[in-house]
């Protein structure tokens, strides 16, 4: 096993993964505050 170096860890999966998630989230409460916002115009 090879010695632990600091900072020279390939991170550009994590970071793709991080990246997605940040995506999907933004658009999942853009979605939600949407609905809420049409069921309250439409009474709902």
């Amino acid at each position: 096993m090879a010695e632990h170096k600091h900072g020279e860890m390939d991170t550009s999966v994590q970071e793709k993964t991080f990246e997605g998630f940040i995506k999907y989230t933004t658009w999942g409460a853009a979605v939600a505050i949407g609905i809420l916002l049409f069921a309250a115009l439409v009474n709902g």
